[in-house]
């Protein structure tokens, strides 16, 4: 398939890690631009037979113009995503995009005021409203959603920034603020608070620019430079957290973005075999609450992973907000608590025992977080098996076998947890 023999072995010379590949014309210039987790591999896929029945003529008509290869290597794929979007924007490549599709590509925008928010707007959107968006920073295109939100969460998680959501300190009087969600799970710095100024937070919102810029060795530079500043000012408290930021960036933890490996080129794939690719690791947290007539209050969840228990991963929670006969309240306050952690992958669905009504709990704190994670509830029989769902009709009948498994091993582990109270008196 491959006809040119320099190009073959610049394939077999490229290194599995992540990055992001160039194709060149015969005048240099370069007409299209990819990221991978492993470059020799994706690079090397497209020589694979049957390429237009996966991609698509697009691509194929790339490929008969490309005469040369050439590659970036990141350190991450989170990194490869960023230098990407760097990348299309300089070099703008005809085939990453068609009249029709880059208007519909996403861009976040770093809003020019004292307390900037950061929020994502598609083309279409930023072109029409350029006067309304008042921007200090844009950055994009990035042609795939997804992988943008799971981006923006990975970053939020090293660099806290303020959201739409979030007022600013003072603006309904003083005093009158009072922590938004995010700043409560720790996603936000405090500019609702006052716990901010405005200097520090602009150089927040800078260190995070240069992160979308892909120049994170020079990000680590200027906070190794901030840190030592700190700590011989005996600001050790601020020190510290610079150095939390500096060991995050230097080991990035972006699993999640690795289950979207084989995205890079969605808008020319197949969705059916997108779809298969995505369930290989695809999550399910089952969530449930036990009690015995309002006490010893308790909830845990369950998961299973690519149709795999994953017990290792099981959480419990005592219930502490007003425990009683109020399995919503119980259920949302363990939401609530499980979304605080950070550093567990968030799942791909949640199911939870009950209704309507329970599912849309869940639904109410997810939203007050920014998370879009689908729910399904299961409700049971008086013999205690599962006869309706609510929620995704087409999510419940392609997983409908790990969504009942996640939700009678939530049980099953709740109860467990809940006698293991009672027998303690």
């Amino acid at each position: 398939m491959i006809k040119n023999n320099e190009i073959k072995k610049k394939i077999e010379n490229l290194p599995k890690s992540p990055g992001v590949y160039f194709f060149k014309d015969p005048q240099g210039r370069v007409i299209y631009i990819g990221k991978a987790t492993s470059l020799r591999d994706r690079v090397r896929s497209y020589f694979n037979a049957g390429l237009e029945e996966s991609r698509g003529p697009w691509i194929s008509n790339m490929l008969t113009k490309a005469v040369d290869i050439d590659f970036k290597k990141t350190d991450s794929a989170l990194m490869a995503l960023l230098l990407e979007s760097e990348l299309i924007r300089k070099h703008k490549p005809l085939f990453n995009s068609r009249e029709k599709d880059d208007k519909s590509f996403n861009y976040v925008v770093m809003t020019d005021e004292e307390f900037p928010v950061i929020l994502t707007v598609r083309g279409r959107e930023l072109s029409k409203n350029r006067k309304k968006i008042k921007a200090l920073y844009v950055f994009g295109p990035f042609p795939q959603g997804n992988l943008l939100k799971e981006a923006i969460r990975i970053i939020r998680k090293i660099f806290p920034f303020r959201d739409e959501k979030c007022e600013v300190f003072g603006s309904r009087g003083k005093g009158a603020n009072k922590p938004c969600f995010s700043r409560q799970i720790g996603l936000c710095p405090g500019t609702c608070t006052g716990e901010i100024s405005s200097r520090e937070y602009r150089k927040l919102v800078n260190h995070i620019s240069l992160l979308f810029r892909g120049k994170k060795k020079e990000l680590i530079k200027k906070l190794e430079k901030e840190r030592n500043k700190l700590s011989k000012e005996h600001r050790f408290e601020k020190a510290s957290e610079l150095q939390r930021r500096i060991r995050a960036l230097e080991h990035i933890r972006d699993m999640s973005l690795l289950n979207y490996e084989g995205f890079d080129d969605i808008l020319w794939k197949d969705p059916e075999r997108i779809m298969n690719e995505k369930d290989r690791s695809f999550r399910i947290e089952g969530y449930d609450v036990a009690h015995i007539s309002g006490t010893f209050v308790v909830g845990a969840f369950s998961v299973i992973e690519g149709g795999e228990v994953k017990k290792s991963e099981y959480r419990k929670f005592r219930i502490k907000d007003k425990p009683g006969i109020n399995d919503i309240g119980a259920l949302r306050e363990m939401v609530l608590r499980r979304v605080k952690h950070r550093e567990w992958r968030f799942p791909d669905l949640i199911v939870v025992d009950g209704n309507e009504v329970h599912r849309n709990a869940a639904l109410s704190v997810l939203s007050e977080v920014d998370l879009r994670i689908p729910v399904i509830a299961v409700s049971k029989d008086k013999n205690h098996r599962p006869h309706r769902y609510y929620g995704d009709k087409s999510l419940v009948l392609k997983h409908k076998k790990d969504i009942v498994s996640a939700n009678m091993e939530a049980h099953r582990f709740a109860l467990s947890y809940h006698r293991s109270l009672r027998e303690r008196i």
